[in-house]
């Protein structure tokens, strides 16, 4: 695998736009240059594969994704807890292309492992919607046990 040229970490709430900012940049870029990297892929690939759940329909905005969403993200963070780059190595397996775009960066531990890993490449980028353009996009706000705010963790720390 050849080492990237720039990384970009996206981050930002739920239906900001990420994925919408990452495939314009690959699209202008074009995908000999450009790829997409999801940490949330090789999450849910791993979950399924342990609790025996169909993979494809963890990927899509389903009913049965948010059926397994709190357990999934607890388990998630458990497997960070032992090995806090075991995602973000699964999601750069097999990448070739000189610009990476992370679009699902959520966690301080993730822009921690990419910057150890690629040094000064590593770039990050918010992505920022009005909470009436989220809304428009499906987005609902769910308090999550104590802490207070939207529907998961947000990454801490993550600025653009």
């Amino acid at each position: 695998m050849a080492a990237p040229r720039v990384v970009l970490l996206l981050s930002g709430k739920r239906k900001s736009g990420k994925d919408f900012v990452a495939e314009e940049l690959r699209s202008r870029l074009g995908p000999d240059v450009c790829t997409i990297l999801r940490l949330s892929g090789p999450l849910k690939e791993q979950y399924a594969k342990e609790h025996g759940l169909d993979f494809q329909r963890l990927l899509d905005a389903s009913t049965y994704k948010e059926t397994f969403r709190q357990d999934m993200i607890r388990w998630g963070e458990e497997k960070r807890r032992t090995d806090p780059g075991f995602f973000c190595r699964a999601a750069v397996e097999g990448a070739l292309q000189p610009v990476w775009v992370v679009s699902d960066t959520r966690r301080l531990s993730d822009v921690e492992w990419f910057r150890d890993a690629y040094g000064d490449v590593v770039q990050t980028v918010r992505v920022v919607a009005a909470e009436e353009t989220r809304k428009r996009r499906n987005w609902v706000f769910v308090t999550v046990g104590a802490r207070g705010f939207g529907s998961r963790p947000r990454a801490r720390g993550v600025r653009s």
